[in-house]
């Protein structure tokens, strides 16, 4: 018998489904749904770049913070950027972000190459030297390398034997990679990114429960979540937001580790916990994402409406429904040649009555709506481009956001 054994039973590596009831089914078959949509939803080049980033940043942000980083979210979208400067106080903090998003931009380069390899000690190993590289270490952590020494988690947990370290780490990625984690031959489409998400959550745990390095174990599972992820064909922007939801519910995250270690090895719950965190944060995504698409419609239909038109006033008309249609609310007529650069070069020679001639062809054509002294896009008209359905309340919200 290996020591772990009688120290941390609960480590058995046995993923018993039978107890999870329709409700983690049905929010990973929901998981799924999601991220193929996310998948097959083309973007435009300047929104697929900024949504990569956004989430690159979100994903490190939280991988960092909930290890005591605390430069917030939007140093970290600079840091991904290239453009984030520090005191050097804040050096480290700096560095240690970088070193995350090299990781995951390692991760994303090897995917897009076909170069990704299966989950090992050996990969583990590097994900955690690269989380650690410049960074100022206890004298008795060696980056990349597995402990020699016991180690206790927050006072409170104490990790794996370190002597059974080697064997735990190599019976992971073996378990992993197993039977127990792929979908059935006959399975329905989706299912792989059903079993891919469980992976990636069972892996994260179980890198908690053995804790194999003397630091960077949180940064190092939740990197392989990522990897278990994006290899299953998630979306990138999306294989951030478990990590995001750990940040984001830190109290919880802790006490539903606690609670998978205390009840013997009972997964279930915290699967539940994360798969719901990765639920919510997918709608987010897709609500980012039909914002976008929105936009995209929108601006078509404004083209077409003024297909060959191609006059002096026509081009102003056009550019004023389209740039008040970014601002997305109300406008006093008085601000519009403050609406945007160009607005302000095409009405700076023009009179108050050359404004109001553009409003009133603009509310002919339906494009715009006036509120005394105040006129907005009508960006709502897309919405008779949706298939009919009954309207809910929160889909009624939703529109007047967009309205």
């Amino acid at each position: 018998m290996r020591t772990y054994e009688r120290t941390h039973p609960w480590i058995s590596f046995r993923c018993d489904l039978k107890r999870a009831g329709a409700d983690l089914w049905i929010a990973l078959g929901e998981a799924a749904s999601k991220c193929e949509h996310i998948c097959r939803v083309p973007l435009r080049p300047t929104t697929a770049q900024k949504l990569h980033q956004l989430y690159l940043a979100k994903g490190v942000a939280a991988t960092t913070a909930i290890e005591g980083n605390t430069l917030s979210e939007a140093e970290v979208l600079k840091a991904v950027e290239g453009n984030l400067t520090v005191p050097p106080s804040k050096q480290y903090l700096k560095q240690e972000v970088e070193n995350i998003i090299a990781a995951c931009n390692l991760i994303s380069k090897q995917l897009a190459e076909g170069k990704l390899p299966l989950p090992s000690k050996e990969l583990l190993c590097g994900y955690n030297r690269q989380a650690l590289d410049k960074l100022p270490l206890d004298k008795d952590v060696v980056p990349g390398e597995l402990r020699k020494h016991s180690v206790l988690v927050g006072n409170v947990y104490r990790g794996a034997p370190a002597e059974d370290c080697p064997y735990l780490v190599d019976r992971v990625c073996e378990w992993l990679s197993g039977p127990d984690f792929q979908p059935p031959a006959n399975a329905a489409p989706g299912m792989e990114t059903v079993y891919a998400v469980l992976r990636a959550i069972v892996a994260h745990l179980y890198m908690a429960w053995i804790h194999p390095f003397g630091d960077g174990n949180g940064r190092s599972a939740r990197l392989l979540e990522f990897h278990i992820l994006l290899s299953a064909g998630v979306p990138s922007p999306a294989a951030h937001l478990l990590s995001n939801h750990y940040n984001q519910t830190r109290a919880e995250y802790y006490r539903q580790l606690d609670h998978a270690s205390k009840s013997g090895g009972d997964i279930v719950p915290f699967l539940g916990y994360a798969v719901r965190g990765l639920v919510d944060g997918l709608h987010s995504q897709l609500e980012y994402i039909w914002d976008q698409q929105w936009d995209v419609v929108w601006r078509n239909f404004v083209h077409e409406q003024y297909q060959n038109k191609n006059s002096v006033s026509d081009v102003r008309q056009r550019h004023l429904v389209l740039d008040l249609g970014v601002k997305n609310d109300w406008v006093p007529i008085g601000e519009i040649s403050e609406l945007t650069p160009r607005m302000a070069k095409a009405y700076a020679n023009k009179t108050p009555k050359t404004v109001q001639r553009d409003i009133n062809a603009l509310l002919r054509m339906d494009l715009i709506a006036r509120d005394g002294r105040k006129i907005k896009a009508r960006r709502e008209i897309i919405l008779a481009f949706l298939p009919l359905h009954r309207r809910l309340e929160k889909d009624k919200a939703a529109n007047l956001t967009h309205a």
